[in-house]
């Protein structure tokens, strides 16, 4: 099985499961085990799931300043579980390839294998979203028009986008590439980094 083929109905499960109360506040029930790589990438999309609604709901043009305030805080705490699952399931790939022979002439890719599967992961929830406004029933027949050849560009981008990540893993296996997992280094969080956190404390 490819990995697109294990990862995607993955991501639609968490996305039914998060609109059955769609609610960013409604707890996960992830139903893989820990310490399997279905787990994280049920965890990953969740993440992105209850981001996307944070933006729709920090848009709102009549919303409390306080209440977006907070909204942005958690949206930050969000961004930083996605990129902290990102590098777990990274850390995954490389140690199932870890013991490939790389051959002399392997190149690097430009993005590594989570951080493709994660982009699969946001598109995974334009496609569901894109697919919602071309079946409602209160909106007009221009916009449903529209919308349905917005879906079909993404459905072409999900083709796309999932043989390029099958690919590329088949290369890493075959040695013809190889991967590094590279730390997000944000200084925006870090109270040492942050020149608006650290003058803080002085």
């Amino acid at each position: 099985m490819r990995f697109t083929e294990l990862a995607y109905p993955i991501f639609e499960r968490s996305i039914a499961d998060y609109h059955v109360k769609d609610d960013v506040d409604a707890p996960m029930v992830n139903p893989y085990g820990e310490g399997q790589i279905e787990h994280d990438l049920y965890v990953k999309n969740w993440i992105d799931t209850v981001q996307w609604h944070l933006e729709d709901l920090i848009r709102d043009p009549e919303i409390d300043p306080v209440e977006a305030l907070a909204l942005k805080r958690r949206i930050d705490r969000s961004n930083q579980d996605r990129t902290d699952l990102v590098e777990r399931i990274d850390s995954w790939f490389w140690t199932r390839y870890r013991d490939v022979e790389v051959k002399a002439d392997a190149t690097i890719n430009t993005e590594s294998p989570a951080w493709a599967v994660d982009r699969l992961s946001i598109l995974a929830l334009k496609i569901y979203h894109m697919k919602e406004q071309v079946e409602r029933e209160d909106a007009s027949e221009e916009h449903k028009e529209k919308c349905q050849k917005k879906l079909d560009v993404l459905l072409e981008q999900r083709k796309d986008l999932s043989t390029a990540i099958d690919q590329l893993i088949v290369d890493i296996e075959a040695g013809r590439k190889f991967m590094k997992v590279y730390k997000q280094m944000k200084m925006y969080n870090d109270e040492s980094m942050n020149p608006i956190l650290y003058n803080k404390r002085g």
